[in-house]
């Protein structure tokens, strides 16, 4: 390696885990893939830790002293949108579904391979940094009469009171800033691109999760339950059996 080269600074994980060995063992395979990696036993010191310092992303546990993960990821959400991988031993359908509500953006079951940890961890940290395409400009009969995109501006799409700028990736409603975390972002972004088609899971899965298979849709419902509390329950509309929509 050449020594007088300055790369891009490793990326910071903050990991939040009570078992000394998984804490341990996860904590060295994630620093062999080039990870830096913050650790804390209990959720009140990975509070602390996640107040004082910068991270990534935070890799939680759902069964913590002091404060389990579910309440310390909402404690996170109330400042901070960064990337959030809940860990579950289980797989409990409770516990899945109460971390993806207060917030978390995707979890994994342990034992989790190292493989699948890392990947899920890419993924994550993808959806936290990407850049959109540009809009496509409406042609035919939709450019005379498509209602939802101002002509003069193609990187900003309206659709009702909802008004999204896909180039400086913002989103406000009724003209108050709506804040989204990636994951939810990308959600709206992917129902933007495809207004008024219905999506279905497993289309969302691997365009929103980077998913390469067909994962846990419990992930897609909660996200799109968390995304209409913030844009507008009558803007995602269910198509049962189907999947979702975004209505003009």
């Amino acid at each position: 390696m050449n020594e007088g080269a300055a790369g891009p600074p490793p990326v910071a994980v903050l990991l939040v885990e009570d078992d000394e060995v998984i804490r341990r063992s996860v904590t060295m395979a994630l620093e062999r893939y080039g990870y830096r990696v913050t650790s804390a036993a209990d959720g009140l010191t990975g509070l602390e830790l996640f107040r004082e310092g910068h991270h990534d992303l935070l890799l939680l546990d759902v069964m913590l002293p002091g404060l389990d993960g579910i309440g310390l990821c909402r404690r996170v959400r109330e400042t901070s949108m960064d990337p959030v991988l809940m860990m579950s031993a289980r797989g409990d359908a409770l516990d899945v579904v109460s971390g993806l509500e207060a917030g978390a953006d995707d979890y994994v079951v342990k034992p989790v391979d190292t493989a699948v940890l890392v990947a899920r961890i890419r993924s994550l940290l993808r959806r936290a940094t990407f850049t959109p395409a540009p809009a496509p400009a409406p042609v035919g009969p939709a450019a005379r009469t498509e209602p939802t995109e101002l002509p003069q501006d193609p990187g900003r799409l309206v659709f009702g009171d909802l008004e999204i700028d896909t180039a400086g990736l913002e989103v406000s409603r009724a003209g108050a800033p709506v804040a989204l975390a990636p994951t939810e972002l990308r959600l709206l972004l992917e129902f933007a691109a495809n207004p008024g088609v219905v999506l279905d899971r497993n289309t969302l899965l691997r365009n929103v999760w980077d998913y390469g298979w067909d994962g846990d849709s419990r992930v897609v419902d909660l996200c799109v339950q968390r995304l209409r509390k913030k844009v507008g329950a009558e803007r995602i509309e269910t198509v049962r059996g189907f999947g979702y929509k975004l209505r003009r």
